[in-house]
């Protein structure tokens, strides 16, 4: 099965809210644990765009768009009820994947990142805990496409410390995941400025993946 690469130089509108919530229900509709949602899809596409010394739209989509829904091969084979349907989950992602690199290249400031969050309980009633524990672990699936790429940055003196909340957040044994609330919320709220300055590093390495 061969699917779209991405085109940074596309038309394809970002996802309205409505949209992007009409996607997070298909892929939890898809008959399959493995889908993502849309948190960890958010997080994954963000890996993609910000994978170092590679552009996303010289990778073939059939390389990296099967993971959002647990893959294409045997002895499972694509979740999808219909060739339409597969195609509304590929072009909302490619569309996400649009409004990403948009808000990133255009109006880094304004863009959030699509977490968890959770009221506070007794004396913190009220308050509103951010978790990217989803959001990370998409992150991470990215990185594990490209080890050798993303390695220096979690070593380097300079990226380390950004790169350091998500794989305590996202990883199978990360730092914080018998943390409290509070100490989640405090790594989650450190992601997006991390996220901008990983853009900005790629940016002033090499032309920007978005015109």
């Amino acid at each position: 099965m061969q699917y779209p690469h991405y085109n940074p130089a596309s038309d394809n509108r970002p996802l309205s809210d409505e949209e992007l919530n009409d996607l997070d229900e298909l892929l939890a509709a898809l008959p399959t644990d493995a889908a993502m949602n849309v948190e960890a899809l958010d997080g994954y596409l963000a890996g993609l765009l910000l994978t170092p010394g590679r552009q996303l739209a010289e990778l073939p989509g059939e390389a990296w768009l099967p993971l959002v829904w647990g893959g294409d091969g045997q002895p499972d084979p694509a979740p999808f009820a219909s060739g339409k349907q597969r195609k509304k989950v590929v072009m909302g992602v490619l569309r996400h994947l649009q409004s990403i690199a948009l808000a990133w290249t255009h109006q880094p400031k304004a863009w959030e990142p699509i977490f968890s969050f959770a009221d506070g309980e007794d004396e913190d009633e009220g308050a509103e805990y951010a978790d990217a524990e989803d959001w990370a672990a998409g992150f991470l699936m990215a990185v594990d496409l490209a080890p050798e790429a993303w390695a220096p940055l979690f070593d380097g003196a300079d990226t380390a410390a950004l790169l350091a909340p998500i794989a305590a957040l996202g990883g199978e044994d990360g730092a914080l995941a018998e943390a409290t609330a509070e100490a989640r919320d405090a790594a989650s709220r450190t992601i997006p400025d991390a996220m901008l300055a990983l853009w900005e590093r790629q940016r002033q390495a090499r032309p920007p993946q978005i015109g």
